[in-house]
């Protein structure tokens, strides 16, 4: 038993069936919103002082906050369709392989984790609640490496890929402001403790296991090399599979026609 079983036994009433799924679904909400009236996603965003001055919704509103797409557009609306429908698949796939429960506490770290690097930064995070996402696709990506999906129900693509990219654009991000390093480490440590570091034990563990076989192989008598020599007639079980050979008394190896009585 893990101890995610164990815990589910114990805290299983906290799981959150299909959390990205309603997660996606209030940011697109959010999205229209602002759409309609620009002016509220100032009252979303996160503030550390109005915050503390009463404003507490803004610590729920703030992972929804910055879900501008551009300006609004046919295109825009489209490219929200699509992403809105990658979240669904990416919540239903990872939640077939963890369960609820060990999905659930997931997301819940990483916003856990999201909302403190907000509250100890001294500069906005802008749109900080998107590595939510990010890290959700690492770790699909991480599972199931060579699954093909169609960008745009058109271009086929495997997605270790677009893990690839997506590490890259992390990469650029730290390198273009590498205050950001600390962030991107809790940004993304549900990642690395529910997918990167049991992906890596997991191959570690299978090079183990090669490298036990390897040896074990090299260990056994090479092909062609006879095993047992009749020390009278010199013929061996290579030359004659179907003889059959005895130690002797005096620790020599002998054929049954010439084994001493």
């Amino acid at each position: 038993m893990t101890i995610f079983d164990r815990l589910e036994r114990r805290f299983g009433w906290i799981s959150f069936p299909g959390f990205l799924r309603y997660y996606a679904i209030l940011h697109a909400l959010v999205f229209a919103i602002q759409m309609l009236r620009p002016e509220m996603a100032q009252m979303f965003e996160f503030d550390r002082a109005k915050i503390f001055s009463g404003e507490v919704w803004r610590v729920f509103t703030m992972f929804f906050a910055s879900s501008e797409f551009g300006r609004p557009s046919f295109l825009t609306i489209i490219f929200l369709f699509f992403a809105v429908n990658f979240a669904f698949m990416l919540s239903d796939t990872i939640e077939a392989a963890w369960g609820e429960f060990k999905t659930s506490l997931f997301f819940y770290m990483g916003i856990f984790l999201i909302l403190i690097a907000n509250f100890i930064y001294p500069f906005p995070l802008e749109r900080s609640s998107f590595a939510l996402y990010a890290s959700a696709f690492f770790a699909f990506s991480t599972m199931f490496p060579k699954m093909e999906i169609r960008l745009f129900l058109v271009f086929p693509v495997q997605v270790r890929f677009l893990g690839m990219f997506q590490g890259l654009l992390v990469l650029l991000m730290i390198f273009g402001d590498p205050r950001l390093i600390p962030f991107v480490i809790m940004g993304f440590a549900n990642y690395l403790v529910f997918a990167a570091i049991p992906a890596l034990k997991g191959r570690a563990m299978i090079l183990e296991s090669a490298e036990r076989k390897k040896n074990f192989k090299a260990a056994q008598t090479p092909a062609g090399e006879a095993f047992y020599t009749c020390c009278v007639c010199k013929r061996t079980d290579v030359s004659d599979p179907q003889l059959e050979f005895r130690v002797g008394s005096d620790a020599q190896e002998y054929c049954m026609e010439h084994l001493p009585e």
